[in-house]
C-alpha cells in the first residue's frame, strides 16, 4: 500500500520489449537503496515488482528492473515512456509510517489527459480529463491519485462532452514531481479512491443474494 507522497523523481534508463510485456530499468537511488527481489515500487502510480536488485551492479548505480505486463501497459501511460523520461517513485508505506496522502493501491484505473494548465503566482491549476465511468468516484475536496501523486480535487466538471477534474499544485509538487513538466495533451495515470468503490458495492446490495449481512 502507498500513500501518494512521492519520494523521488527517477529516470527511465532502458525499456526492453518482451512478448506481451516490457522490462523497465529505472534509476532511483533512494527507492533502490533497500530494494530486494520481489519488492514493490510505484512508478508513476503503477505498482511494479522488482526483479533485479540486491547484489547486482544495477543496485550500485541506484537502479532497479521490473517487468510491466500487457494489461498495465494498456491501462496506464507507462507505454508512453521512453529512456530519459522522468518518473515519480514511491516505496510502500511501512507499518509504522504516517499517512501523508491517502490509501493508494498502485492499481491504475485509467489514463487521463491533461487538458489545460493555469499558472498563478503561488500555485498552478491543472485540469485532467476523466473517463465517464470513473466520475462517480470523484468528489470535490476528495482525493485522487495522478501519476502516483495524492491530490485534492478542487473542481469537478461533468457534461455531455465528458468529465474532467481540476487540482491545485503547490510549488513543492511542481518541483518534485513530473506534474511540474507535463504539458497539455500528455497522458497521466489515474487511480480513484478505493474506499468509494467498496462503499458503492456494499450499498448496491451485492451480497444480499447470498444471505450476507446483519
Amino acid at each position: 500500500m502507498f500513500t501518494g507522497i512521492i519520494e523521488e523523481l527517477g529516470e527511465i534508463v532502458a525499456i526492453e520489449a518482451l512478448p506481451d510485456a516490457a522490462r523497465f530499468t529505472v534509476r532511483g537511488p533512494l527507492v533502490a537503496s533497500d530494494a530486494v527481489h520481489g519488492s514493490s515500487i510505484a512508478v508513476n502510480g503503477v505498482c511494479l515488482t522488482v526483479i533485479d536488485a540486491t547484489g547486482s551492479d544495477s543496485l550500485a548505480r541506484g537502479e532497479f528492473t521490473a517487468d510491466v505486463m500487457a494489461e498495465s501497459l494498456k491501462r496506464s501511460s507507462l507505454g508512453d515512456l521512453a529512456p530519459g523520461d522522468r518518473v515519480n517513485l514511491e516505496r510502500p508505506m511501512a507499518a509504522s509510517g504516517r499517512f501523508g496522502g491517502h490509501i493508494v493501491q498502485g492499481h491504475v484505473d485509467a489514463a487521463g489527459t491533461i487538458l489545460r494548465r493555469e499558472p498563478s503566482e503561488h500555485w498552478e491549476l491543472v485540469t485532467v480529463s476523466l473517463p465517464a465511468r470513473l466520475a462517480r468516484y470523484v468528489v470535490e475536496k476528495g482525493s485522487i491519485t495522478v501519476d502516483g501523486i495524492s491530490l485534492t480535487v478542487s473542481a469537478l466538471e461533468e457534461g455531455a462532452g465528458g468529465a474532467a477534474f481540476t487540482v491545485s499544485l503547490i510549488p513543492a509538487t511542481l518541483a518534485q514531481t513530473t506534474l511540474g513538466v507535463k504539458q497539455a495533451g500528455q497522458r497521466v495515470n489515474l487511480e480513484v479512491d478505493v474506499l468509494a468503490k467498496y462503499a458503492e458495492r456494499l450499498l448496491s446490495g451485492a451480497g444480499a443474494a447470498s444471505g450476507e449481512g446483519a
